[in-house]
């Protein structure tokens, strides 16, 4: 049997195939270190980008969410139900009866609104208390429940008397106004339905107009 290769310092090599094997085996690990850094590298690339995509879209969420809050402010600033109401228009009206004959419509700002003219054919919100003219005695009212119940209805449409479709036209949202009504223009002389007759005289809350 011959003897083994020795190195320079007489240390016995291994045979050519065991170092064939080795050179193999540090090889395959090399190349799995390789594979191994390069899986790290892309799987922080990716880390990276969720984190980049991540804060643009929250940025994203943060703007839409400004951009919202801006338009909607704006909207509710000038809708009608943001309109601030006088602390007066919480307390029911006393209305007293009228005075003289009555033959035509006359509308009597009490309290000035500060919201947009309302317009035919627009949904309004309103308290009221109605009493005849020649009496001031009071024949209907949205404040009989506590806290009252608004009456809504649509203006212009033939919905309500004449006085009110003609009368609330223009009046600015938030106003209390008085309508003194003469008969032609409310339900008449005659009643067979116990609506009240003659004229009559309304003050009418406008809380808002859609």
């Amino acid at each position: 049997m011959s003897n083994p290769v020795k190195d320079r310092s007489g240390v016995g090599l291994p045979p050519k195939a065991e170092r064939r094997a080795a050179g193999k085996l540090a090889a395959a690990q090399r190349a799995r270190a390789r594979r191994r850094k390069r899986l790290l590298k892309n799987a922080l690339s990716g880390l990276a980008v969720v984190v980049v995509i991540g804060g643009v879209a929250a940025a994203c969420g943060v703007f839409r969410n400004t951009s919202n809050t801006g338009t909607a402010s704006p909207s509710a600033s000038t809708s009608a139900s943001s309109v601030a109401l006088d602390p007066a228009l919480q307390t029911k009206p006393v209305v007293a009866a009228g005075t003289g004959a009555l033959t035509e419509l006359k509308v009597t700002t009490l309290i000035q609104g500060t919201g947009a003219a309302v317009a035919t054919g627009q949904k309004l919100s309103v308290n009221y208390v109605g009493v005849s003219f020649a009496t001031g005695v009071e024949f209907d009212s949205s404040w009989k429940a506590t806290p009252p119940s608004p009456f809504e209805f649509t203006v212009g449409q033939g919905n309500v008397i004449k006085g009110w479709d003609q009368g609330l036209v223009g009046v600015k949202v938030g106003s209390r106004v008085q309508l003194d009504i003469p008969s032609n223009l409310a339900y008449g002389d005659t009643s067979s339905n116990g609506s009240p007759t003659g004229p009559l005289r309304f003050v009418v809350d406008v809380l808002s107009a859609a």
